[in-house]
Order: structure tokens, then sequence, then C-alpha cells
């Protein structure tokens, strides 16, 4: 075992740890962050997306000792306070989720997304999120939601 420390949204952290446990299993075992979802144990879902410094990190695909000193931000450290995330208010109004499995790694990446390029047209948004299998809304309320979001952030 061994101990891993690191910022997770905003709040210092710490835990014991196999070498083999992976972020998102760090998150969702020892922090009770369960809005990080483990879809496909293979990082093709990008259901488990997180932010590790700043930039979208499938979390299935990074061990949580890699994470050591890294400032994390997960699903539930968006709102700020009452108030959701430009990118979560956009999903809501757009209805760009039906089940939800895929929301927060959809959302996390979509931030990551406009924060990089805040001006995406409709085909920058699909091929960025090619990596984010949604399997309910066939994707155009999510490009609207991108879209809405991206003009809410500045862009």
């Amino acid at each position: 075992m061994a101990t891993v420390s690191m910022t997770v949204n905003g709040q210092a952290v710490s835990g014991e740890v196999e070498g083999r446990t992976l972020l998102v299993q760090f998150l969702r075992e020892n922090l009770d962050l369960t809005g990080t979802h483990v879809g496909c144990d293979t990082s093709q879902c990008g259901a488990c997306v997180v932010h590790v410094n700043g930039d979208s990190m499938k979390s299935c695909t990074m061990l949580a000792l890699e994470a050591e000193g890294a400032s994390v931000t997960t699903i539930e450290g968006l709102a700020n306070g009452g108030e959701w995330h430009p990118m979560q208010q956009a999903f809501q109004d757009n209805h760009g989720l039906q089940c939800g499995f895929c929301t927060p790694g959809m959302v996390m990446s979509a931030i990551d997304l406009v924060n990089k390029n805040p001006n995406p047209d409709e085909a920058t948004i699909r091929e960025q999120l090619e990596g984010n299998i949604c399997r309910c809304t066939g994707y155009h309320n999510i490009v609207k939601a991108v879209q809405q979001a991206a003009k809410t952030m500045g862009g």
C-alpha cells in the first residue's frame, strides 16, 4: 500500500491505495465521488473523464499514484454553490442527456473542448467528442448543448 495525496474539487485529500488502483477507483471508492462513472473498463466510452491539472483525462487509464500532487476536478466540483457550470446548464437546457450515464464524462470532455477552442463548429464538436460514447441521444442535442455553452463561456 502507498499513500497518495492530491487536490480534488479544491480540497486536499489523501488515501492508502494499492499500486494498481486506478484514479477512477480512488475517486469512487475512497472519496465517494460517484459522479465519475465506469462504463467499459477499456477506455473506449469516456464515462470516466475528469480534469487533471486542467486537461480532460480518462480516469480509468490513469493510476491513482500518477495523480500524486495533481489537481483533479470531477463533475461534482463544477457547480459554484447552487449555480451549475454553463456546460451543465446547457446540457439541461438542450436535453443533451437521456439516461445520464455518459453525461458526467461528456460534460467534462466538452468543457475541455471549449476551453481549448472557444468557438467550435459542429464538425469539430462531433470529432472532439468521438471518445465519449452515448447510446441514447444520437448526439444532436449534445452538439447543441456544447454550442450554447461555448457562447456562455465566452466563445
